[in-house]
């Protein structure tokens, strides 16, 4: 049994990934079989307090004696508390860093209009826009659907329940506060309102519609809690017990938060999180799975990579990024191969922002980031969750895939990957579409079981030599069980002296690529990747049997080592018999004829405009951008120049002609040139600062983008940035901002020294004359005469 006595012990203090000294905290997680009278009775007489179960056998328990936060573990405490035969293992908990995701700065027609009195109901563009430039959210209501009978619970920083546009709906089977351990989530408010984030999120779900009050949810007939979690430690325990709060009451979980996104930090849930999750989509909602919406994560600025959190890296979770009111990527955005799908939010100063409920019974026009992208989401979900009960968590992400609308969303990377639909790493498949979603989910038939494929790669210890890249092909011939995928994880360890400076692309058999790592500048780690899941979804519906590539950029200046990588394939035997029926009801996104607008950080993908839409599945046709230095190839039936064709893909291409995509072309598109794998002639990828090359190396540019101009050195040509200045124009307006900043400042110091010079020249000149005014008195008073005044001064004998 545990003694009471508990002596200090000093260790060295623990660091994390992202260089911080690990916050130990006076909780710990327990295993303890038996069921919560056991634990109860353990923490009793071991000087802890029980909060609550955890998940599994796995209780949470608070020390009274031990400081809340300390840079070192409480190892007598801990040695004792394992000393207990009951106790199987322990956890002191860690305090994690966890940042908001928002930014502190009958059918009916398609086109049905509503009006609402909600007090800003006119101001929310997103829902009201029409014409293509909403989510259709209105169609879905037209038909009746609400969200009624679906519970969203917020994992945040508390709720107003009270709120007069939130109460009606408020469900306090949904709602804990796992900080303070009760049941009361409302948030702790202080004077610069810092947990308002959880309020402002419920109200875009379930705002109470048409009551003249501030705004309208876009479930606004569905139930709606909060769990209070991050205005605290948050630790491994404290996630685990947020996301597994009531799982046969709530549906969905929506969640805007996750590790830091500075760009350098790589974090994804501890092992009772995992646990949590696993339990939440193999148990949650009577076995069909908790829903678990995450918003993608606002590190765009600091480029930063939402693959690199595992939350939102998850197959586990629905990842969802945000679209400016005019269709671009905002600045904040982060791209990754693991976004599912979009909604809108805030953009550039012009921009319109989203509009919700706030503390103190207020409303806001300004919630901002893919904080206010994600409720939106869950929202939606909970639409198509009215319009069919049964959908599984798999369902859900199926129905999302083939509803999401490319269309009026700006992006240079948009790609059509090997079953025709469009997909992009900054906005995933697309624009979210309520009522195609509902539509969809109301004959949507249960997707197969899925399964899951290893396949590892032989012969590792590969190095990765210094300004150069590693090129592994992975052929799978059999996957058991997998022959259309959802998921595909590549499970990659390796070396890296400057994690930063790594890019890392993944290539199907069906010619799509995913980037799975981008370059991320302020990444200095040491500490490379240890069997770190780098997921994509942009291979949905493909097959996955033939030649998978990982392509690994080394920008820096020392060798790098690939130490394991496997494919983890996740999908499913056979698919639906109608698969293209369910397509057909999809409604056809409007035509954009509109140039790209923005440059997307650490795409690998092509640059088209979209020009046609396949009504059948909803993807796109596209055209690649031109470049004014380039004459593009004619576009070639792809199997005119194939020697043997099989199921409508062709296996080998006829003398002179290069295989690419599947086919065969005479010329190799922009961004490949031709090579020699073997026998076989193929059209292989340039570096990544070509726009068109001879070979695939930096030094083999022989065009550039529009931003690089081509240099010539030594025989070898290469791309090079037409301006190297700190204004570029991704710096623009901080140059801007800055300038002016400098101009004011110089005009207040010159008018600060003018003043303060005209003010001892006026001292000055009054002193001279006071002075020659003055007369001593033979007791040390002085009388000063001054324009006709007397008065009396006592000075000391030093004046």
């Amino acid at each position: 049994m545990c003694e009471r006595r508990i002596l200090g012990l000093a260790i060295v203090a623990l660091v994390t990934l992202g260089g911080r000294v690990a916050a130990f905290t006076n909780q710990w997680a327990a295993h303890i079989p038996g069921g919560p009278e056991v634990a109860e009775q353990v923490a009793q007489e071991c000087g802890f307090r029980y909060l609550d179960k955890i998940v599994d056998d796995w209780y949470h328990l608070e020390h009274r004696s031990v400081a809340k936060r300390s840079t070192e573990p409480h190892v007598e405490v801990h040695q004792r508390l394992l000393k207990d035969s009951r106790v199987r293992r322990a956890e002191q908990q860690r305090a994690k860093s966890r940042s908001k995701r928002d930014m502190i700065i009958k059918r009916g027609p398609s086109n049905t209009q509503i009006i609402l009195n909600d007090e800003r109901w006119p101001q929310m563009w997103y829902l009201n826009r029409g014409k293509g430039l909403d989510m259709n959210v209105q169609a879905a209501w037209a038909e009746g659907i609400t969200g009624s009978g679906v519970v969203v619970t917020i994992l945040d920083d508390g709720l107003e329940k009270d709120h007069p546009d939130l109460f009606k709906n408020y469900d306090p089977q949904a709602s804990y506060d796992v900080n303070n351990n009760d049941e009361d989530p409302m948030p702790r408010y202080d004077l610069l309102d810092s947990n308002r984030h959880g309020t402002r999120c419920a109200g875009e779900v379930a705002a109470t519609a048409n009551n003249s009050i501030c705004a309208v949810g876009v479930a606004f007939g569905a139930g709606v809690g909060g769990v209070r979690m991050l205005d605290g430690d948050v630790t491994d325990a404290v996630e685990a017990r947020s996301l597994s709060l009531n799982p046969q009451h709530i549906d969905i979980y929506s969640a805007s938060w996750g590790p830091d996104d500075d760009g350098k930090t790589v974090d994804g849930p501890g092992e009772l999180a995992t646990r949590a999750f696993i339990e939440g989509i193999t148990k949650g909602r009577n076995g069909k799975g908790s829903i678990f919406v995450w918003a993608s994560g606002n590190g765009g600025r600091d480029h930063d990579n939402c693959n690199c959190d595992g939350y939102t890296n998850s197959i586990w979770t629905l990842s969802i990024s945000s679209a400016t009111e005019n269709g671009y990527v905002p600045w904040y955005s982060e791209a990754c191969s693991s976004t599912l799908a979009t909604t809108y939010s805030s953009g550039s100063t012009a921009e319109k922002q989203v509009v919700t409920t706030d503390l103190h019974h207020h409303c806001t026009s300004s919630h901002t980031g893919t904080s206010a992208s994600a409720p939106l989401a869950a929202g939606i979900c909970a639409l198509a969750l009215e319009a069919n009960r049964d959908l599984t968590w798999r369902d859900m992400q199926h129905i999302v895939v083939r509803t999401a609308r490319p269309a009026n969303l700006r992006a240079t990377d948009w790609v059509t990957n090997g079953v025709g639909r469009n997909v992009s790493h900054s906005f995933g498949y697309g624009l979210m579409d309520a009522a195609a979603m509902v539509r969809l989910a109301r004959r949507w038939r249960t997707v197969p079981e899925q399964h899951k494929c290893e396949v590892s790669a032989p012969h590792m210890e590969r190095s990765i030599p210094a300004k150069s890249q590693l090129v592994l092909d992975l052929y799978v011939k059999e996957c058991s069980g997998v022959n259309f995928l959802e998921h595909v994880q590549a499970k990659v360890s390796l070396v890296a002296s400057r994690r930063g400076d790594l890019q890392i692309q993944l290539t199907s058999p069906q010619g799509t690529m995913s980037t799975l790592l981008a370059k991320r500048p302020h990444d200095v780690s040491k500490a490379g990747f240890n069997q770190w899941p780098f997921m994509s979804v942009h291979t949905w519906g493909e097959r996955p049997h033939g030649k998978w590539q990982l392509l690994i950029h080394n920008e820096g200046r020392y060798q790098d080592t690939l130490e394991e990588f496997k494919l983890m394939l996740y999908g499913t035997e056979t698919i639906q018999d109608l698969d293209e029926e369910l397509d057909k009801d999809k409604p056809v996104p409007p035509v954009n004829h509109q140039d790209v607008g923005q440059d997307n950080r650490g795409s690998g993908g092509t640059r088209p405009n979209v020009l046609d839409t396949d009504p059948w599945t909803g993807s796109q046709q596209v055209e690649r951008v031109s470049h004014p230095e380039v004459q593009r190839p004619t576009t070639e039936n792809q199997t005119s120049g194939c020697g043997s064709l099989e199921s409508g893909r062709c296996l080998e291409c006829q003398a002179g002609w290069s295989s690419s995509n599947g086919g065969c072309v005479e010329t190799c598109p922009v961004g490949t040139y031709g090579a020699t794998d073997g026998t076989t002639r193929v059209c292989a990828t340039c570096h990544y600062t070509c726009l068109t090359c001879s070979g695939p190396s930096e030094n083999d540019c022989t065009a550039c983008h529009e931003d690089a101009e081509l240099s010539r050195n030594f025989g070898s040509t290469h791309c090079v940035l037409s301006d190297l200045s700190w204004s570029m124009k991704s710096t623009l307006w901080f140059y801007r901002m800055t300038m002016l900043f400098a101009l004011n400042l110089a005009i207040l110091t010159t008018v600060a020294v003018y003043l303060a010079t005209s003010w001892c020249l006026r001292r000055r000149h009054s002193l001279m004359y006071s002075y020659s005014k003055v007369s001593y008195s033979n007791n040390g008073v002085v009388h000063k005469e001054n324009d006709g005044l007397q008065s009396n001064v006592c000075l000391s004998d030093s004046e």
